[in-house]
């Protein structure tokens, strides 16, 4: 699972240590998942518990928060709830568990301990984004449309993955799946249908932009890192005659091969991948207030209390 570095201009976690989070959100992910899998094990084995008519079965997430807040030897302060729908597979719970992460990952894309940002309800059912941070492995760390500052001005930026090994700068187009995108205007490109025909802005123009921002920051540095530029679809057919400069064009005839080639990185967290992070954190635009002193910062994902 993908890790939201930077969402929009909200505060981000990372952008106020990005050598600790990173690896802390492995761990924490990672321990959650054997107790909820554990668990999910013992629910199995107890057939006669689960199907007692007199008493409902409590949910998966309810009982992984017990047992993290048994194992912090914290009291229970809240009535365990009775609403979720216990997973009949094991594939059928590594969804559950993901949907359960998503929206933790955009607390910590949107608040530190100290500050919050006021996160528009819209990114809790952003499909794309959803993709992005799900399909992903966790060793990307993913800018959703950063907003930079460059001295006094303001850019909004394309979806960013960095890896150990490199910067991505991506754009995704999703149009009807009958439909061709014809990629050869300098200022246009056209979507072409059976008996319609549309212009669109040339995705190459924002993905270039992006790519001169992250060009100029690292500059500034003295820092050399891998940048490439891709336009996305995942369900339609893009027909170029000559594929751009140094720009990938990734549609649904070769989006799987695409995809499985980052899912297949192995690798470790990187330190210059990091130092790569930490800079373009360093000049994106940020908009956050103070967290009211009396909101708890407690999420049942923890296995055990941040300090800071």
């Amino acid at each position: 699972m993908a890790q939201l570095i930077k969402l929009n201009d909200y505060i981000s976690r990372y952008e106020w240590n990005i050598y600790r989070y990173p690896t802390q959100f492995i761990r924490l992910k990672q321990d959650n998942w054997k107790k909820l899998y554990q668990m999910w094990m013992d629910q199995k084995e107890d057939e006669e518990a689960l199907s007692a008519p007199e008493e409902e079965p409590l949910s998966f997430w309810s009982k992984l928060k017990t047992r993290i807040k048994r194992d912090n030897e914290t009291e229970i302060e809240e009535p365990l709830t009775k609403e979720e729908i216990l997973p009949l597979s094991e594939e059928g719970l590594k969804y559950y568990f993901l949907d359960k992460l998503y929206p933790f990952q955009l607390k910590w894309a949107t608040s530190t301990v100290t500050d919050v940002s006021f996160i528009n309800p819209g990114y809790y059912h952003d499909s794309t984004l959803k993709f992005f941070l799900q399909r992903f492995p966790d060793i990307y760390l993913v800018m959703y449309n950063p907003v930079f500052q460059i001295k006094k001005a303001v850019i909004d930026g394309e979806i960013i993955g960095i890896s150990p090994i490199g910067i991505e700068i991506m754009s995704l187009l999703e149009t009807k799946p009958h439909q061709s995108i014809i990629a050869d205007g300098e200022r246009t490109w056209v979507i072409q249908g059976d008996s319609e025909e549309r212009t669109m802005i040339n995705p190459l123009i924002s993905l270039k932009r992006t790519e001169q921002i992250i060009n100029n920051i690292l500059l500034l540095e003295d820092i050399e890192f891998p940048i490439q530029k891709s336009v996305i679809s995942r369900t339609n057919q893009i027909m170029f005659t000559r594929e751009p400069y140094r720009t990938n064009l990734i549609d649904s005839s070769s989006f799987e091969k695409w995809f499985q080639n980052k899912r297949k990185l192995l690798s470790p967290l990187k330190n210059q991948q990091l130092k790569v992070a930490e800079l373009l954190l360093k000049h994106c635009a940020t908009t956050s207030v103070k967290r009211p002193e009396w909101e708890d910062d407690d999420d049942s994902f923890y296995t055990q209390s941040e300090e800071d």
